[in-house]
Parts: structure tokens; C-alpha cells; sequence
């Protein structure tokens, strides 16, 4: 018997997701099949209408959780989504820098001090974050911003100018990326992380050519990087992401694992060749001078105590463990920007940002912008 045509399957096509549960991703983690590139855009566009059932919605969502969804799917829902992201790129190439958007709730927040350090020694940052996003609802960059007196809620056109002024920047997503922020209602309804919980974090509002990010296995590192490869919206040079404390973008003490990504680089780091490059490799802060762990680095307010932590590393008035872990991220910044040949020489260089006042004239300009 024919299929039915539907007003739905007319405007979006002819997989709603209740037919891709059934038919397609729905049966397990075990026997479940991947969806073609054609069939996540789909899902996405529907998803992002409205158009599903909630139960259907939560259901897909559940099941992509369950299958794990390949990087050809995940770039599909990524193009999906960056084709109703609002862009505004600055007119320096800012390193992107993607943490977990439902935060952290035990240890400081880090990114924020390591990127006005970063801009200080001349490597632009670009940070990105909404409010409360579920499931954790725990402090992210804008609520350390919010500590520190720095604006938040911004057009993408006044982030853009942040970054060119300050050389750091903050883009909220309700700004530039509306149709995520209205799964808002949905995301929290489902009680667990779902698949848009990743891309979100891939938008790059501000169309950087570097992307810094983190991930809890290798394995989900090289699948971010092969979504990266996959997407016909994003055009990156670089991706280096890292296993950061709670799955944010902060370099944890003792060992930390590290995978780089470089587009038309060979092994031996030589450009000009037809492939790419894939490196893994460890940064472990012993060998750095720095003899601190991770219960070092927790607080009791993760927003309020980050940006007083904050406001006392880029003044240069500590010489402690929370100098050394803000350098540490700094210089990981700082090399990803390309404006150091490794870690050490980022070091340095964070370091002299903070001791001649550069990163200190940085805050300064974010609370007068």
C-alpha cells in the first residue's frame, strides 16, 4: 500500500522522525542503523519547525543517545543549525573556544581569566555560552562574565567589536543561535544530555579558523574533529580539544590528554600537503613547575569565586597554584592561536601579559565596553 503524503512530508520530506525511529534508529544501541546525511538534515529541519510530537521529539533524541550518532549525522544536525546561526565575524581571527554550555558546579571556571591573559599577549579569544542551558543549568562564561562586570547580552554584532576592541569577546546564544535557545523547554523536559548539547558548543559564532574544545574520550575528540571535516558550513585550519575538569575547556592538573587537528599538514608538520593531521599527545603540569590537583582548583561559588580569582591572576596578585593553572590555559590558548611554537613558549608569553599589565588593561577595557 502507497504511503500516505502529508502537508508535513510536502514541506519537509519524507522522514518524519517517527518513521526514523521505527524504520531506521529507534530499535537499540545495539541494532540500531545510522541515518543518511539526507535524513538527520531533515530531522533537524523538523526539529527546529517544531513539527514533532514532544514524546516522538524525546524519543529521537533518546535513541540517537543510545546508537551514538557518527560524524556524519552530527554534521548534519551542525549545517542544520549554523544555517540559522546569526554571524559576525571580527576582523581578527580570534580562537573559538567551545565549552560545555551546561557548565560546571565544582571547580573554577578558568577560560575566562586564560582568555583576557591570551588577549593580552596578543592572541584573540572568542568564548560562547547561554544561560543556565540544560541539563546541568550550572555556571558557564556569561555568568563569570556577569561577576566580573562584563556585558553579556549582546548582539553578535557587538561581540564582534568586543573581540577587535579587547581582544577577548562573548557571544550568547538567545543572540546568535535563537532556534537552539528555543529547545530550551524541550532539552530540560528530557532530564539528560542529548545530541544538541554537542553542537551547540560547534557553532563558532564568530567564524574563527581555530577551534579549542574539550571531550571525556579520544574517541568523541576525533568524532568532533570528523564532524568538523564533514560539515559543508565550517572551513576550519585547526581543532585541539582536550579531557578538561568536568568537560569544560579547562586543562586539568597532573595529566591531561590532548588531540590536534590540522588541515593540510602532514605528520612531520609541513603544509602544503594533500591530507590532514591527527596528534595526540599529553600535557602533564609537573613538567611545567606546577605541583597542584584537581581538588586544588575547587570552590564553593563557581561564578563568584571564578571572576575574584580572575580579577587576582590578570592583576598579578597571585604567584600561587591559580597563576600557574590560568598560564597553563592561557599558553594552550595562546599555541592554538599559532602565536607560540608549543606550551612553553605560551607560557612565557602569559606570563609577561600578566607582570607588564597587558592582561590587566584587557578586564579594564571589557567593563568599559
Amino acid at each position: 500500500m502507497a504511503k500516505a503524503t502529508t502537508e508535513a512530508d510536502e514541506e519537509f520530506g519524507e522522514w518524519p522522525l517517527k518513521r526514523l525511529m521505527t524504520e531506521v534508529c529507534g530499535s537499540g544501541p545495539k541494532s540500531a542503523d545510522d541515518m543518511t546525511r539526507a535524513q538527520a538534515s531533515e530531522a533537524m529541519r523538523r526539529i527546529f519547525a517544531g513539527e514533532p510530537d514532544h514524546t516522538t521529539l524525546g524519543a529521537f533524541w533518546l535513541a540517537n543517545r543510545w546508537k551514538r550518532n557518527n560524524p556524519e549525522e552530527l554534521a548534519a544536525y551542525v549545517d542544520e543549525m549554523c544555517a540559522r546561526v546569526e554571524y559576525a565575524e571580527p576582523e581578527v581571527d580570534p580562537v573559538d573556544c567551545g565549552a560545555n554550555y551546561d557548565g560546571k558546579g565544582e571547580t573554577a571556571i578558568l577560560g575566562a581569566a586564560a582568555g583576557i591573559v591570551a588577549a593580552g599577549a596578543g592572541t584573540p579569544v572568542v568564548v560562547h555560552s547561554g544561560d543556565r542551558v540544560p541539563t546541568q543549568k550550572q555556571d558557564a562564561y556569561k555568568h563569570v562574565l556577569d561577576e566580573l562586570g562584563v556585558a553579556t547580552e549582546l548582539t553578535p554584532r557587538d561581540s564582534a567589536e568586543m573581540v577587535d576592541e579587547t581582544g577577548f569577546g562573548f557571544y550568547y546564544q538567545p543572540a546568535f543561535n535563537p532556534a537552539v535557545d528555543d529547545l530550551f523547554e524541550r532539552r530540560d523536559m528530557m532530564g539528560v544530555r542529548s545530541f544538541v548539547n554537542t553542537i551547540e558548543t560547534l557553532a563558532n559564532p564568530a567564524g574563527a579558523s581555530t577551534h579549542l574544545g574539550s571531550f571525556y574520550h579520544l574517541a568523541f575528540a576525533k568524532k568532533v574533529v570528523d564532524t568538523f571535516v564533514e560539515s559543508e558550513f565550517h572551513d576550519l585550519d585547526r581543532v585541539i580539544m582536550f579531557q578538561g575538569m568536568e568537560g569544560y575547556d579547562d586543562i586539568r592538573p597532573g595529566y591531561t590528554k590532548v588531540a590536534e587537528w590540522n588541515a593540510g599538514v602532514d605528520a612531520d608538520g609541513e603544509e602544503g600537503s594533500e591530507g590532514d593531521s591527527f596528534d595526540d599527545y599529553e600535557i602533564e603540569t609537573p613538567a611545567y613547575g606546577m605541583d597542584f590537583e584537581e581538588a586544588d582548583l575547587a570552590v564553593d561559588d563557581v561564578a563568584a569565586d571564578s571572576a575574584t580569582l580572575t580579577e587576582d591572576v590578570v592583576a598579578g596578585e597571585r604567584d600561587d597554584h591559580w597563576a600557574d593553572a590560568v598560564a597553563l590555559n592561557a599558553a594552550v590558548r595562546i599555541y592554538a592561536g599559532g602565536d607560540a611554537a608549543d606550551i612553553d613558549e605560551g607560557l612565557e608569553l602569559a606570563r609577561e601579559a600578566v607582570a607588564d599589565g597587558s592582561a590587566a588593561d584587557v578586564l579594564s577595557d571589557l567593563r568599559d565596553f
